[in-house]
């Protein structure tokens, strides 16, 4: 008994079918709208003219196969040898249309690759996008994984690979499979004749029986096609995120070799990276069963393919009806017939691998539309202000919570004018980092009004040093050009790092290579170089001796004095707390009080 799929069921898939098409035009129109249109849809129209040029040879291939098999059968050697020429320059300017078809899609792809590249790394870069992403995915907020892209890197560097390299060929293959058809259709309907049988008493000829059967021959195929191959488009996404994942944990053991090689965590790590590549090949491994499974139908469907057109087409042969050449001409026909209504089949694993590229990347563009709209709402309750006229560090109603809802630290007001450097204290997991993200601004569970002080710097407990030159390393973020190499050693000096002024221009993984405390007073000396009249100093010498750290507090508050500005800092050795005239100090509050924590204000 077969069954009839539910009204909804149907529509249900129509309607997502529906929106998938909408969103995979999404993700393709705004290349072809931006300022590289005009090229774009030229090679896009080149690539269109060269696939239909393709199937013209192929339509003259076609009619050469019916003069030359004729000329065999009768032994016809003019005829014969003329048609090898003939053949010999269509097979020449088919040649030159598939190199150039191939040169020109490769083209088109690179650029259209190029740009949504250049187009995601703006937006993932623009508006700490990238912080607030990673944040949201690890920070355990509530309901936010299923919406925070897994592997942003991945989605950029592979997925746009993908899409491109996928949606061009898939399209202009479906483009060629559509001209072949219309293009052979009429040829095969011509030559085919019409079948006659009886039935019942009854005589039924049916017009063009070649065709119809190629019809229900790729119908049915393209049917059994979908039911076997539909599971590999959530395995190919599955399989991308894996692979993903596995990369990044790699990348996470190299940047800590040292923390775990003291460690010796690498008993741990092999674990976590063998657990990972379990998943990868266990995804893989089912993967490649339903690919198995799907090749025995297509190889099936393919090779029956083969003989099909000569079965039905041989009793018109053998009764003379036709000659040797309409048959290969029907063979032929059949086959270029068969090949366009096939598409969908021979190209299932593709499609499959396209949809879940697709789905990725749809994923990752619909992150970037709600981080814009929860930055837009929660603009409008928290606001960063940095202006010349700002006379100091203000904050009013500032309230801090955690991703999870709890909150930190409630209605806050803090005032720290020029001069009154600020001593942050506070138990360990009190919020004082996080105090420090909400007065930059990037913190997104923050409400209230924080006024930054023009010319500001901070210093996080992690600094970054791109990997390149020091002279890099040491500007970053500015061009190194911006300052002179002497501006540069002196900065090292002044940062105690005497040993580093004559290797400006070695190139290293700066992050790796110095100690923790060498870190630190490369962080220091960025600032020394750029002279900023506020810093916001996080940890920044806990890496250093007593000794040290007095002299570099020194620099640093002198630097800031000069510029009319002040330094805060988060800190805990009676060293640092000396350079500061005011502390705000966290408090741990009763259970059942608004804040986890209160901050009081104190003289030091």
């Amino acid at each position: 008994m077969v069954t009839t799929p539910p009204a909804s069921t149907t529509s249900g898939k129509i309607a997502s079918f529906q929106d998938f098409c909408r969103k995979t035009w999404a993700l393709t129109r705004p290349y072809f709208q931006s300022e590289e249109k005009l090229k774009a849809r030229g090679l896009l129209l080149a690539i269109v003219l060269l696939n239909l040029a393709a199937v013209y040879m192929l339509v003259l291939l076609n009619e050469w196969n019916r003069v030359f098999y004729d000329a065999v059968q009768e032994k016809n050697q003019p005829v014969f040898w003329e048609q090898l020429g003939r053949f010999t320059y269509l097979a020449f300017a088919f040649i030159i249309i598939a190199v150039y078809r191939f040169y020109l899609t490769q083209l088109l792809e690179i650029r259209w690759r190029a740009w949504m590249t250049a187009h995601y790394l703006e937006r993932w870069l623009a508006n700490k996008a990238f912080y607030q992403m990673e944040l949201a995915r690890y920070a355990g907020t509530p309901g936010s994984d299923p919406a925070t892209p897994d592997n942003p890197d991945q989605r950029i560097q592979e997925d746009l690979n993908l899409f491109t390299s996928y949606t061009i060929s898939l399209s202009m293959g479906l483009l060629n499979a559509v001209v072949t058809l219309l293009s052979f259709v009429g040829i095969l309907w011509s030559l085919s004749g019409p079948f006659a049988f009886t039935l019942g008493g009854n005589s039924y000829n049916i017009p063009g029986f070649m065709v119809w059967m190629a019809v229900l021959y790729c119908t049915v195929g393209s049917i059994i096609t979908h039911y076997i191959g539909r599971p590999q488009i959530r395995l190919n996404f599955l399989q991308q995120r894996y692979e993903a994942d596995f990369r990044h944990h790699l990348v996470r053991v190299r940047e800590y070799s040292e923390s775990i090689a003291l460690d010796k965590g690498e008993a741990v790590e092999r674990v976590q990276l063998d657990s990972r590549f379990a998943t990868v090949l266990a995804n893989y491994l089912t993967l490649i069963k339903k690919q198995k499974n799907l090749i025995w139908f297509t190889n099936f469907f393919g090779q029956a393919a083969v003989v099909f057109p000569f079965i039905v087409a041989a009793p018109r042969f053998f009764s003379g009806a036709i000659q040797l050449g309409q048959l290969m001409q029907i063979a032929s026909a059949f086959g270029r017939v068969q090949d366009s209504l096939s598409w969908f089949v021979d190209n299932y694993s593709s499609l499959a691998a396209w949809r879940a590229t697709t789905d990725r990347l749809t994923g990752f563009e619909e992150s970037f539309v709600a981080l814009a709209q929860s930055q837009r709402a929660q603009a409008a309750i928290n606001s960063v202000a940095t202006g010349e006229t700002a006379g100091g560090l203000e904050a009013q109603h500032l309230t801090v919570a955690l991703p999870g809802g709890a909150v930190l630290l409630a209605d806050l007001s803090l005032h720290a004018a020029a001069g009154e450097n600020v001593l942050i204290k506070g138990p360990s997991g009190s919020g004082k980092s996080t105090l420090f993200r909400s007065f930059a601004g990037i913190w997104p569970f923050s409400r209230g009004r924080t006024t930054l002080p023009a010319n500001a710097m901070f210093i996080p407990q992690r600094p970054y040093f791109p990997n390149g030159s020091l002279r890099d390393a040491l500007a970053y973020p500015q061009p190194a050009a911006t300052y002179s190499d002497a501006q540069l050693r002196q900065a090292l000096e002044d940062a105690l790092l005497p040993k580093l002024t004559h290797r400006l221009d070695d190139e290293d993984s700066w992050g790796q290579k110095l100690s923790g405390g060498e870190q630190q007073r490369l962080a220091i000396a960025r600032v020394l170089l750029k002279k900023p009249a506020w810093l916001f100093a996080d940890e920044a010498t806990s890496a250093l001796d007593e000794a040290a750290e007095k002299t570099l507090y020194e620099r640093l508050v002198a630097q800031t004095q000069q510029a009319g500005g002040a330094i805060v800092s988060i800190a805990h050795r009676p060293t640092v707390a000396a350079f500061h005239s005011k502390r705000w100090e966290l408090e741990k509050q009763p259970e059942g009080s608004p804040a986890l924590y209160q901050l009081k204000e104190t003289s030091a």
